[in-house]
């Protein structure tokens, strides 16, 4: 029986075309062949940043949540893995890609898959991935693959390129097959420190009729 999996692609290039959203097109591309070796169906959804920086800079500074930036956040939700894939710029990541995944809830990618990829004009910035990217998504608790991608200008004649895209491809694909997202979130939800409002509500229980919360909502004690 065939199996359906859900890819969400992040890209945060800034132009149309970018090498930024190639890469992770190659990636999503590898991901979709390998898993059909193994009778597995990927179907592919894409959030281009760009699209969203007026709505992602207005809700880092009102908390408000446009319906692009909504429709963005649903996709990742649904997902079963995730390649995300940003420029590099003065030896950090894009501030559009890092101020995305900041206004996200923080447990909305617990346990997801997830490939980290970026571009940039030179190879001196090569360690960025795992420098920097990688502890975002560890904060996130995310499920990074072992297997980071960087590609300067020069890389993309070089061959060790795609062998590099191909090992990550495998090591998603391999991650989504486990199940292991699904199985932390049926078995292990609750031993998460989740914040209020996360997860649709189901995600603590709490009391709100208890004194404390009358009291942070205005009211008084009993």
């Amino acid at each position: 029986m065939s199996t359906t999996f859900q890819l969400a692609v992040v890209s945060a290039g800034t132009s149309d075309p970018s090498s930024t959203r190639l890469l992770a097109d190659r990636v999503a591309g590898r991901v979709t062949a390998l898993a059909g070796q193994r009778s597995q169906t990927v179907r592919t959804q894409v959030v281009e940043l760009r699209t969203l920086a007026s709505e992602i800079a207005n809700a880092l500074v009102s908390n408000h949540i446009g319906a692009g930036l909504q429709k963005a956040i649903a996709t990742l939700q649904h997902a079963d893995a995730i390649v995300a894939s940003t420029p590099v710029y003065k030896a950090g990541a894009s501030g559009l890609f890092t101020s995305f995944f900041q206004v996200l809830d923080n447990d909305l990618l617990i346990a997801k898959p997830v490939v980290l990829a970026a571009t940039a004009g030179t190879a001196r910035h090569a360690l960025v991935v795992d420098d920097q990217i990688r502890g975002l998504f560890a904060y996130l608790r995310t499920v990074v693959v072992p297997t980071s991608l960087f590609a300067a200008t020069e890389d993309w004649t070089d061959p060790a390129l795609n062998k590099r895209i191909d090992r990550a491809a495998l090591e998603l694909v391999a991650l989504m097959a486990s199940g292991f997202e699904k199985q932390v979130r049926e078995e292990s939800w609750g031993r998460y420190q989740h914040e209020f409002g996360s997860a649709g509500g189901t995600e603590v229980s709490i009391d709100l009729d208890s004194d404390l919360m009358r009291l942070a909502a205005g009211g008084a004690a009993s």
